[in-house]
């Protein structure tokens, strides 16, 4: 089938991305220099790299208030990223429910082992750590699956770790109205356990049955 190639803002590689702050968007406009593939016409929620991403290089804090190295904890493992914060009205807790229902439905797969369904891992990032802190996030998780990973730390710290997903992320700010917006990108990636490369990218129109569609061959580390 004809493909269609995108070039993308990022700072080292990236897929169309977006800023939002859960409610109210803008194009983000950074310096492009990766390429993505899809099929025209396409229907599917996801998005192949034709460059897969690294693994962000973060050592940050879990909701026990111990120290988490993401490359160390997932390494062979597929595993599920995303940046948002607690306190989002609308998309960030939209995007980890579908993924954590998609999750569940893993249970009726009859072609993957336990094991195999044990090892997905979903790491949620803060992008509020401020007020994000570890109990806050175990809390707020807890509602949402209980073994997500959530993670917070210093902002600089997971601002630059975004940066390399070409996820852009701005500090929290006080609208007029009182309310602290976090503007993020709302991209979940998907990372192989074949090469712990992140090589598949959802936006935030991602359903539940679009995670419970691509759950399976993500687990193996296939093309969905």
């Amino acid at each position: 089938m004809r493909k269609k190639t995108y070039a993308v803002a990022a700072l080292f590689a990236a897929a169309a991305l977006t800023l939002s702050a859960c409610g109210s968007g803008d194009a983000d406009s950074g310096n492009a220099v990766a390429e993505v593939s899809a099929e025209a016409g396409s229907d599917k929620a996801a998005t192949v790299l034709d460059k897969p991403f690294e693994k962000p290089d973060l050592v940050l804090t879990d909701t026990q208030g111990k120290k988490y190295d993401l490359r160390a904890a997932t390494k062979g493992k597929p595993t599920l990223i995303y940046f948002g914060y607690t306190n989002c009205p609308d998309i960030c807790p939209l995007t980890m429910n579908n993924v954590a229902v998609a999750k569940k439905q893993l249970a009726q797969d009859k072609q993957l082992s336990q094991a195999e369904k044990d090892s997905l891992q979903i790491v949620f990032v803060t992008t509020d750590p401020e007020r994000d802190t570890p109990a806050a996030l175990g809390k707020w998780l807890k509602g949402i699956d209980p073994d997500v990973v959530g993670l917070t730390g210093s902002f600089a710290t997971i601002q630059g770790g975004a940066r390399t997903l070409g996820i852009t992320i701005e500090a929290p700010k006080k609208e007029k109205n009182g309310k602290v917006t976090s503007m993020h990108g709302t991209q979940v990636i998907a990372f192989s356990p074949k090469t712990d490369g992140g090589y598949v990218l959802y936006g935030e129109d991602a359903t539940v049955d679009d995670y419970t569609k691509d759950l399976p061959k993500l687990i193996k580390g296939e093309k969905p």
